[in-house]
């Protein structure tokens, strides 16, 4: 075997969303920061995100955790989610694959009942507690970044659709959120591949029409993802992330569901100490909890927690012959999309 590059990771799910993560073959990437890491992966080198998360070795249904050394002395470890289109600041199942992987193969020590977390992410620190028991994660709480809205009921036109509403909104990425009654389709698996299609499409109209920043993390800019949602009865939602180039999330979507949040706060149908739940197009569910009431530059601002649980599934090794003419990844159109 004469592999060039070789990497360890660790097949980890939550809620049926794949987040495998990356436990050895990085040592670590150019950058002070996990947001300068970031921007590293993304406008510098992304082959690391290529090899990974293309075929033939990897495929659209699925994200990667690269776990790196922190700089921050109350950081366990950092990470970065490698996904399809590009490396992203933070996800909450992925988050949550992470603090499981780390926890169940030793890598943090597990204290059992409750084990404290702390992950640096390029949005900022994730403090998570696990609850654990008999060398088990359990579930995870993760204490999210503050989530905001940028805008309510902001209208574009979709193409055979004509005027939708949306709500924009950051959960530690930056979500466009729409009621899906208003798209004539429901939150069900067999409406999984139009849903996808749709996100795509709004994502690229309100990205050309509507210009979004953080107001202190003035490099994160723009719609990341579409969020359908339908409210099921008091307190339960149904969420629908849509991530390009054309896919589902399989679970509720930690970051979406804080950015939802971010929205029924500013609305006034949820209050500090409320929760509700979020469920999956699968019918997998997280906790979600508005724990407490900030302010981000001059933007009101929730801050949530998010509950959910992960299972480790399975280890595995990539490597990259020098001869292979594919090592930079390929994607065709019968599973990625036109996106």
């Amino acid at each position: 075997m004469r592999w060039q590059k070789t990497l360890q990771l660790v097949d980890v799910h939550c809620e049926g969303e794949v987040g495998k993560v990356i436990t050895g073959g990085v040592l670590d990437l150019p950058g002070s920061t996990m947001l300068d890491k970031m921007h590293y992966i993304n406008d510098v080198d992304d082959s690391l995100r290529r090899l990974v998360t293309q075929e033939p070795r990897g495929c659209l249904q699925m994200s990667v955790n690269l776990l790196l050394p922190s700089r921050l002395p109350e950081a366990d470890a950092g990470m970065i989610v490698l996904q399809a289109d590009k490396a992203h600041p933070m996800s909450g199942s992925n988050c949550i694959c992470v603090v499981t992987a780390l926890l169940e193969l030793g890598m943090v020590k597990m204290q059992e009942p409750v084990t404290t977390v702390t992950i640096d992410t390029p949005a900022g620190l994730i403090k998570a507690q696990a609850h654990c028991s008999a060398g088990r994660c359990t579930s995870v709480k993760l204490d999210m970044v503050p989530a905001f809205v940028d805008a309510l009921d902001r209208t574009v036109e979709v193409p055979g659709l004509g005027s939708i509403k949306l709500d924009i909104a950051f959960g530690g990425v930056f979500y466009a959120l729409v009621d899906v009654d208003q798209v004539g389709l429901e939150i069900k698996p067999e409406n999984a591949r139009r849903l996808a299609e749709l996100g795509a499409s709004i994502k690229k109209i309100v990205n050309h029409q509507i210009d979004v920043q953080h107001p202190v993390l003035s490099s994160l800019s723009g719609v990341a993802y579409v969020m359908f949602r339908n409210r099921l009865e008091d307190g339960l939602y149904q969420t629908c992330t849509t991530l390009p180039p054309g896919r589902v999330d399989r679970s509720p979507c930690g970051t979406g569901s804080s950015a939802n949040l971010a929205t029924l706060i500013e609305r006034g149908l949820v209050k500090k100490g409320d929760r509700l739940v979020s469920r999956s197009i699968i019918g997998g569910e997280f906790q979600v909890e508005a724990r407490d009431i900030a302010t981000i530059a001059d933007k009101q601002a929730v801050l949530p927690s998010v509950t959910g649980r992960a299972w480790v599934y399975g280890f595995h090794q990539l490597g990259v012959d020098p001869d292979d003419p594919l090592a930079d990844g390929f994607t065709l159109s019968d599973t990625w999309g036109q996106g």
